[in-house]
């Protein structure tokens, strides 16, 4: 036994339901793409930081400055926060959630800043 075809009875309702498929914006798609590139060039750079910071720490009394430490964590960790940002930025994305997508996106960019911000002020 089958279920009937409803004999087109259902006219213009049949176009306002709802389709399986999301359409996907392409420009939105190029421009994550391209961010996403971006971010991984900054990892390798990140990646080249993190292998000399330690050298914060040359200077005598470094040691004990805080923002000798805090400088030192955040561009130790930028290589790890740019393949992380744009990771969850993808699965946002994904989800539908496209402003915490470019949100996270950015998120190396900030950290980038912050982590100079920081350097500036550790004495050399």
């Amino acid at each position: 036994m089958t279920a009937p075809r409803c004999g087109g009875r259902l006219g213009r309702m049949k176009a306002a339901l709802k389709s399986g498929k999301k359409s996907v914006d392409r420009t939105q798609l190029a421009l994550m793409t391209l961010a996403t590139c971006v971010c991984g060039v900054l990892a390798v750079l990140g990646a080249v930081l993190a292998i000399f910071t330690p050298l914060v720490f040359d200077r005598a009394g470094n040691a004990l400055n805080p923002i000798a430490w805090l400088g030192f964590a955040f561009a130790a960790l930028f290589w790890v926060v740019c393949l992380l940002g744009p990771l969850a930025g993808w699965i946002l994305w994904r989800k539908g959630a496209s402003p915490l997508a470019w949100a996270a996106m950015i998120t190396p960019l900030a950290w980038g800043a912050a982590t100079v911000t920081l350097l500036q002020f550790v004495p050399v």
